[in-house]
């Protein structure tokens, strides 16, 4: 069991015990963080970062860690999220690898690691995780929740469970709850890992590690981060060179594309523990906001009050579809809010955020300009 944990990564302990919302609790938890720019004499200029599934708190270089960030281009003096005139908070997503309390830390009571003891994971429980990090911090009002992908649901159930913290939200390539395509998808993505021996009950170390489950789950997710229109234009049917080849393995790797998602597939398989993987997969899959209210996705994103919202999403994202980022503009507006919906031409699908910031930078920097 490892945790991945990047140089100037901050924390703050949540309360103990941390009650979660399908049962259990947690002992002697803690959330990893990172900061950017500086509060106001006001205090009202704090923006909350909450990431999707992988990503750690450093989205960007900042006086901790000078490495580029997963959202450098976005993030930083004179970018889109303007640190000159920002305070942001990036939160490490409870159960993650990344710093946070997840299955691969220690259990205090045991002293062994939490592997499938860890308490079952819900989206709400990182949403009140987020939560004490800004009471640890002092910081009582947001001026904006932006939430990326599974960080888009953690920013909704943010928002429900915590009325009055936040003015303003930006859901990029989110959702209000999971749909069956991509709960289909995670649950392919799941087998693989559970199904690979050495993954063990959850009881793998780095000699017996569940490494050929973990390129096929990471390889079907990558397959949906990205675009049929993307794959088309950036491979096409090219195939390897001779000497990238296997000539031994008559079903071994023969096109450029598949040759991509094995290199891509080995970077993440030993960078991001697997029973992590499993429990946050499985709570975007439960998560529907209609719960909150024991009603409807739509009711459940009308009871949310804040002042301004932008839904982004991009049309050719099959992992989170437009809809679904329709519904939540909708949605919040039926609850009062100033709410917009900002379908992208991207090519790049779900990642478009990560990659495409000629669209995006414009879209979040224009929203946050008019606060």
């Amino acid at each position: 069991m490892t945790e991945f944990i990047p140089p100037g990564t901050r924390w703050i302990d949540l309360p103990s015990p941390f009650p979660m919302k399908r049962g259990g609790e947690l002992h002697g938890a803690r959330i990893a963080y990172e900061t950017w720019g500086t509060p106001n004499a006001a205090r009202d200029n704090t923006l909350l970062i909450l990431t999707g599934l992988s990503p750690d708190a450093h989205a960007a270089a900042n006086a901790g860690n000078a490495a580029p960030g997963w959202w450098d281009a976005m993030l930083g003096a004179g970018k889109p999220i303007d640190t000159d005139r920002w305070h942001v908070v990036c939160v490490n997503a409870l159960g993650s690898c990344k710093g946070s309390t997840g299955p691969a830390s220690n259990d205090p009571r045991s002293g062994e690691p939490y592997r499938l003891e860890f308490p079952e994971l819900s989206i709400e429980d990182g949403a009140d995780a987020a939560r004490e990090v800004l009471r640890a911090l002092g910081i009582e009002r947001l001026a904006c929740v932006i939430g990326n992908s599974m960080g888009g649901m953690n920013a909704l159930a943010f928002l429900a469970r915590h009325p009055g913290v936040a003015r303003t939200h930006i859901n990029i390539s989110g959702a209000a709850r999971a749909l069956p395509f991509s709960i289909a998808i995670r649950s392919l993505q799941r087998e693989a890992i559970r199904l690979d021996p050495k993954w063990n009950e959850g009881h793998y170390d780095e000699d017996r590690y569940p490494e050929s489950g973990m390129r096929m789950a990471r390889k079907l997710g990558v397959i949906t981060y990205r675009s049929a229109l993307e794959w088309d234009g950036r491979f096409g049917r090219v195939r390897l060179d001779s000497d990238r080849r296997d000539d031994e393995d008559p079903f071994g790797l023969e096109f450029e594309v598949e040759s991509y998602l094995e290199a891509h597939a080995r970077r993440f398989v030993r960078n991001f523990d697997p029973n992590c993987y499993l429990y946050l997969s499985r709570s975007m899959d439960w998560y529907d906001i209609g719960e909150s209210c024991g009603g409807t996705t739509d009711r459940g994103l009308a009871r949310i009050r804040v002042e301004k919202a932008l839904a982004i999403g991009v049309h050719t994202d099959i992992l989170f579809p437009l809809q679904q980022q329709q519904q939540i503009a909708d949605g919040l507006r039926a609850g009062g809010a100033e709410a917009h919906f900002l379908p992208l031409e991207s090519p790049q699908g779900h990642d478009a955020f990560l990659v495409d910031f000629e669209r995006f930078g414009p879209a979040v920097s224009g929203f946050l300009d008019s606060l």
